[in-house]
């Protein structure tokens, strides 16, 4: 694992050796060996480097006494030759501007000339922060990766920047690495992973924030001046503020029109922005926030931003986020549990919270089972002291005074049942009432000179510390080890205030100390899964998914909400990571009561479980949770590897679907969750389908549609029988008229193409 922060040695005496440009030279690449080659003269004195994949196209400009430009970064253009795009952008003295017009850089660096907002803040006691890069090398071995080489000799500073695109998805990755090549330290306030220029078109931004049990809400924010910015010190992903916008023009839709979307895949501080400038330009940059002399590079020393993620379309919102999850699946999460189907969860959290007892635990593992669970997962409540939600956390050792005989009669229990055994853990936070806080006080994160102040009744354990995560680690693998453990839920329930350890600000070492140590325990435990859980959905990220198989959306499981939450989580995150648990009857959060046909339809859109306590449901109400369960078994596969739709959203209606890729079959949900203001509800497009195919439609689920009055479109062409035959054009170019139904009704239709 590489670390962000790490000594690579002096390197100006090597650079300046091989990579030197004469007065005058010019530089340029060689495409046979990859690399900045010997210089030569042409016209331009400059090069450019083209990435082209799937429908993306990035183009930069480098050259020797210039900063690398970012030309174009977007949808492909057909035959777009790069000195084409740098002369259609050349632009205009105006008064009280620069004499000579300046070209942004990556980083948009203060010594540049640039007069809007900089990605690199950095300075050596207050010297050096005027810095301006020049480009000395570029390195590229095939059309979809490069890493370009810059440096200010006088501030001692090189980055090196790397772009990659992914051949299947034409997304971009891209991050900075900033090396201090001084004798001196560097002090670095902020580090863009880059600043990318975006199509002035694009002047609507859709942001994504939210609350405990409200996560992943669309903010929305049409045409602006200045600047929106977004920061982060929660310590984690954070309900509020996701690291992560899409923007679309005034027409985009989700299936048309011109979109992208920008994420910064880390788990800890972080700040993104979108700067409307006065010149014209629109620049999104993110990054790391660090705290105050968080980032402080000895001489030698190199830091480097986490991922920014980067994609377009000409095709609207929903294609941008198929070709994200599309980028998340095969290339960031472990390709070991892909294939395998995402196994029905049955987690005792809503059923027995703290108040913990074998005989029940049996029983409802017996029911679990009874209804199709395949995963059984024992939440909170099982170690030490943990008798509320006040003590124990950090003694990670199964209760004698709950468990006199230890864990091992339920896990075999839930083996005998054909059930894997799950556990939940909080690694990262210690209860002051706890003997681990007795013992190591010393262990926690603490600011010198300041008390440390509970959240939840809890502190954070400094991970940076090596005892500190050895003795997590050990806990946790040795459980693993003796309980034949399948799955962990790996819970953060708090925001980490002034993280510090040995008197500095710590929170980038303890975000990377967290990733290291779930790298660590899946390296010891290769088959294990681990859900990335943060009191709901607080720490979902494409950082964390590097390390963890899925997130808990959301501690709310009110159907009616989550339709909404999963819906908000659906433009980053694919279905397979989305945990969607079937609730209580009366929600613990909000107090609404659903049918069991409207609860499990909402989790079936999703990895489905179920967190409720099975000894209180009637057997009218079971049947149909077995129903449910069997119906997302039949169609799993195609629901986490389908293309995902988003359809209509309304006050009212909800509607969404998975296609094949072969666009052979699909599932869709359309779900009302408000009274309808007109008399009839309107017709329903579909969209993703073959037109030129012949579909097989049927009503899937529920298996009686509540008809308020009546016959309707299900009785007219059978649907909820054999159903009918129509064509895709016909299907999404005229679509089908909803049935008249109450509110919080949820209806899955099941398309499959006639060969």
């Amino acid at each position: 694992m590489t670390e962000s922060v790490k000594s690579c040695g002096s390197l100006r005496g090597e650079n300046e050796a091989k990579n030197t440009l004469a007065d005058g030279e010019n530089l340029s690449f060689d495409e046979s060996v990859g690399t900045a080659a010997v210089p030569r003269g042409d016209l331009t004195g400059h090069q450019f480097v083209t990435l082209r994949a799937s429908g993306t196209l990035v183009v930069l400009e480098v050259g020797p006494d210039t900063a690398p430009a970012l030309l174009y970064a977007g949808p492909d253009i057909p035959n777009a030759a790069p000195n084409e795009l740098s002369v259609l952008q050349t632009r205009k003295h105006i008064p009280g501007g620069p004499t000579n017009p300046v070209r942004g850089s990556l980083l948009n660096e203060i010594g540049s000339g640039v007069s809007g907002p900089s990605g690199l803040l950095a300075h050596r006691s207050g010297q050096h922060w005027a810095i301006n890069l020049k480009t000395f090398t570029v390195e590229q071995a095939d059309e979809r990766h490069v890493v370009l080489k810059c440096r200010d000799i006088t501030a001692g500073i090189e980055v090196r920047h790397e772009f990659s695109l992914t051949g299947d998805s034409g997304v971009l990755t891209c991050a900075t690495t900033l090396i201090n090549a001084s004798d001196e330290p560097l002090n670095v306030e902020w580090c863009a992973s880059l600043c990318i220029p975006v199509d002035s078109r694009l002047s609507r931004t859709l942001s994504f924030t939210g609350r405990w049990a409200g996560e992943f809400q669309i903010e929305e924010i049409d045409a602006f001046r200045g600047s929106i910015v977004r920061e982060n010190k929660a310590g984690r992903t954070s309900h509020d503020v996701f690291p992560g916008l899409f923007l679309g023009t005034p027409a985009t839709q989700e299936e048309q029109g011109l979109a992208a979307a920008f994420h910064l895949s880390w788990s800890g501080n972080h700040r993104w922005r979108v700067d409307r400038q006065n010149d014209g330009r629109t620049i999104v940059q993110m990054g790391e926030m660090p705290l105050p002399g968080e980032i402080r590079l000895a001489p030698g020393e190199e830091y480097r931003t986490p991922d920014m993620i980067a994609c377009w379309s000409r095709d609207g919102f929903g294609d941008v986020s198929r070709r994200l999850h599309y980028h998340l699946a095969t290339d960031i999460l472990e390709q070991r549990h892909i294939a395998k189907p995402r196994p029905v969860h049955y987690n005792t959290w809503e059923a027995v919270y703290f108040d913990h007892d074998m005989s029940a635990l049996h029983e409802l593992a017996e029911k679990a089972a009874a209804v199709g669970a395949e995963r059984f997962v024992l939440d909170d409540g099982w170690f030490g002291g943990r008798r509320s939600d006040s003590s124990g956390l950090g003694d990670w050792w199964v209760s004698d005074d709950v468990y006199p005989e230890g864990l091992r009669p339920l896990v075999d229990k839930v083996h005998s049942l054909g059930m894997e055994f799950g556990l939940w853990f909080e690694p990262e936070m210690v209860n002051p009432d706890s003997e681990l806080y007795s013992k190591h006080p010393d262990w926690v994160l603490r600011a010198e000179g300041l008390e440390a102040v509970p959240f939840r009744g809890q502190l954070t354990l400094d991970l940076t510390k090596q005892e500190v995560f050895e003795y997590l680690f050990e806990r946790i693998t040795g459980l693993v080890a003796e309980l034949s453990i399948a799955y962990i839920k790996w819970d953060m329930n708090r925001d980490t205030n002034f993280p510090a350890s040995a008197g500095r600000a710590a929170m980038h070492r303890q975000t990377k100390a967290v990733y290291k140590l779930l790298a660590a325990i899946r390296q010891a435990h290769p088959d294990l899964e681990i859900e990335s859980c943060s009191s709901g959905g607080a720490r979902a990220d494409y950082g964390i998914l590097q390390h963890t198989d899925r997130v808990w959306t959301s501690d709310n499981n009110d159907a009616r909400q989550r339709q909404d939450i999963q819906r908000g989580a659906s433009y980053f995150l694919p279905l397979r990571v989305l945990g969607s648990h079937v609730g209580p009857k009366r929600c613990h959060i909000t107090g609404r009561r659903f049918t069991m046909e409207y609860r499990v339809a909402t989790a079936i859109f999703g990895h489905m479980g179920m967190e409720l306590d099975l000894r209180e449901e009637n057997e009218t109400d079971l049947d149909v949770l077995k129903a449910g369960v069997a119906l997302y078994k039949k169609h799993r596969d195609l629901i986490h590897s389908g293309e995902f739709f988003r359809l209509e959203r309304s006050d009212i209606i909800n509607f969404v679907g998975c296609v094949s890729k072969s666009k052979d079959e699909a599932l869709f949900s359309w779900a009302k969750t408000e009274v309808d203001p007109q008399m009839h509800p309107a017709r329903t497009y579909f969209s993703g389908l073959d037109p030129a195919k012949r579909y097989r439609l049927k009503l899937v689920w529920p298996h009686q549609v509540p008809a308020i009055q009546g016959q309707s479109i299900v009785d007219a062409a059978n649907l909820a029988g054999d159903g009918a035959v129509f064509s895709g054009s016909v299907l999404m170019e005229h679509g089908i008229q909803a049935p008249l139904v109450y509110p919080d009704t949820c209806l899955i239709y099941h398309l499959k193409a006639e060969h």
